[in-house]
């Protein structure tokens, strides 16, 4: 559970982008109103269209044929910055990272307030060991107040800082996010394991039994699981530790956090 965006929820944010593609990156109609719809050219409805159909592919996991349908896209309107923002996930998934990383800092040239964008490129950068880097594209996200969902960026934000072992900082993040979504489990499960990387056992407690409270434990990763299992075994709770050991068990029985277990390391 705890970590960044899989595929399937960057394409959503693609399609998210899309949506606001179709209203166009910003500017206006002429009479002083925001671009909508509405205000499309037939040239951007062409590109809108080839971008549906790239998304579509890449859904399916036919990554050159999206490719491609990205490529007639900007071909049509090379100003479709969400285009660019589609065409470096696909760069992402095909494992070209340069090119991925040249296509978002294009998109953010031509729609340099698109929060969606500014959150996929913190994303992208923390996945590629850039982490540091990627905080200010979240907190761009963030700050901007049309973002819609500003809960995505506070919540990858506060993993990256995990992964950078940042915790204070972290845990500012996740508690904003709290306060919007309080029982979203991997919110609740990243800030179990900031206070547990603090050695505050009692509070991490507090947070991983919120999680056993609100998720479905069969569908727990095995790295919660173990995370748990460490935390109730600080707390004494044996009850609670074997049942999560259990499940670890049954679940994850190749992963490296059941071999942890198993060899009793408890401490690493």
């Amino acid at each position: 559970m705890q970590g960044l965006l899989p595929l399937r929820l960057l394409t959503l944010l693609a399609m998210l982008m899309l949506v606001a593609g179709c209203a166009g990156s910003g500017g206006g109609n002429g009479s002083g109103d925001l671009k909508t719809a509405s205000d499309q050219t037939s040239t951007e409805k062409r590109a809108s269209i080839r971008l549906q159909l790239a998304i579509g592919y890449f859904q399916e996991g036919k990554l050159e044929v999206a490719l491609d349908e990205v490529k007639k896209a900007i071909a049509v309107n090379p100003d479709f910055a969400d285009a660019y923002g589609v065409r470096a996930l696909i760069y992402a998934q095909l494992g070209e990272l340069k090119l991925a990383d040249d296509s978002y800092q294009r998109a953010l040239r031509l729609s340099p307030n698109n929060p969606e964008l500014s959150n996929n490129y913190g994303s992208f950068l923390c996945q590629n060991g850039r982490g540091a880097e990627s905080l200010r594209y979240y907190d761009a996200a963030i700050r901007n107040p049309t973002y819609q969902s500003p809960f995505k960026a506070m919540q990858n934000a506060g993993s990256c800082s995990i992964r950078l072992k940042q915790y204070d900082v972290a845990e500012r993040y996740l508690l904003d996010a709290l306060r919007l979504e309080p029982d979203h489990p991997v919110t609740n499960a990243n800030l179990a394991r900031v206070y547990y990387e603090r050695r505050d056992y009692k509070r991490a407690g507090i947070f991983i039994n919120r999680v056993k409270s609100t998720a479905k434990l069969d569908d727990l990763g095995p790295d919660v699981l173990w995370l748990a299992v460490r935390i109730d075994r600080r707390l004494g709770d044996k009850e609670s530790e074997s049942s999560m050991a259990t499940l670890l068990r049954r679940h994850h029985p190749g992963s490296a956090e059941f071999a942890a277990f198993q060899r009793g390391a408890f401490d690493e």
